[in-house]
């Protein structure tokens, strides 16, 4: 089932299929929901719920407050505290009191807003390609530099760059097609990728938050991702409802859809142990 809801002044998409487990699935940026789809595919006994994420795909971006990014004062900023508040939106929409959650990259950092904001509506927490650790310095330069980009040329040559770097060398060496596939979903406008890189960029120090998660984790790492390590996800390793936590060779920040089989395998696995 494909819908829409209301949430903070904006109309929302999202997918809804299966029956079973409700499991969201958090995609990752600049793609869409559709980065799932490959391993949905996969996955059998689960109801997958998969939101585009606010300003991405079929997903408005509505109106958003600037000011929070020191380095680009008047941008305007999509923070985790707004995407996390669209999914408990969307949960209310689909009458969904509890549910495992998974989410890639910006999806995962929605994860740990979720657990600030609501704990009691978190069965479970499954991280891919994605840390607890804020922007560096470097970091922030960086993206106030992809702002400035985005601003002047769009945001075209920097999905096209994207696409390359972020899917891992050993899946565009045996699937060079996948690139072309990753840059058809990249469909943000340059405002949102404006407030994508600024929410990202004040996004809070999660370490913390991962010291009180008590319910179980799932942290999947690649060992070609060039934007997070797997000595960053290892401080998953903390949460006291304990961390299942695996490195796969060869895949790169995409690692779900590089590797759909495998990691839905592993999601399996793990999902059974929550069921009980």
């Amino acid at each position: 089932m494909n819908g829409k809801y209301q949430s903070d002044g904006a109309t929302l998409v999202f997918r809804d299929t299966g029956t079973g487990l409700p499991v969201v699935f958090l995609h990752p940026t600049p793609p869409d929901g559709e980065y799932w789809r490959p391993l949905i595919e996969e996955l059998a006994g689960v109801r997958a719920i998969v939101p585009d994420l606010r300003g991405h795909g079929g997903s408005q971006l509505g109106t958003l407050p600037a000011g929070g990014f020191a380095l680009v004062p008047d941008a305007p900023v999509l923070s985790m505290t707004q995407l996390a508040a669209d999914v408990l939106a969307l949960l209310d929409h689909l009458h969904v009191p509890e549910a495992v959650f998974a989410g890639c990259s910006i999806g995962g950092y929605v994860l740990l807003e979720l657990w600030r904001q609501a704990p009691e509506r978190v069965r479970g927490l499954a991280f891919v390609c994605s840390k607890p650790q804020p922007d560096a310095p470097a970091d922030l330069v960086r993206r106030a530099g992809l702002i400035a980009k985005a601003r002047v040329g769009g945001s075209a040559e920097i999905f096209d760059g994207m696409a390359e770097t972020l899917i891992g060398a050993t899946a565009r060496k045996r699937y060079p097609e996948m690139v072309t596939q990753m840059r058809a979903r990249m469909t943000l406008t340059s405002e949102a990728l404006v407030a994508v890189q600024a929410g990202l960029a004040t996004r809070p120090d999660s370490v913390p938050t991962v010291a009180g998660l008590s319910v179980p984790v799932l942290a999947i790492a690649g060992s070609e991702d060039p934007g997070i390590t797997s000595a960053e996800m290892e401080a998953f390793y903390a949460a006291p409802g304990g961390c299942e936590f695996h490195l796969l060779p060869d895949a790169g920040h995409f690692a779900a859809y590089e590797q759909p089989q495998k990691v839905a395998t592993l999601l399996a696995e793990w999902l059974r142990q929550i069921e009980g």
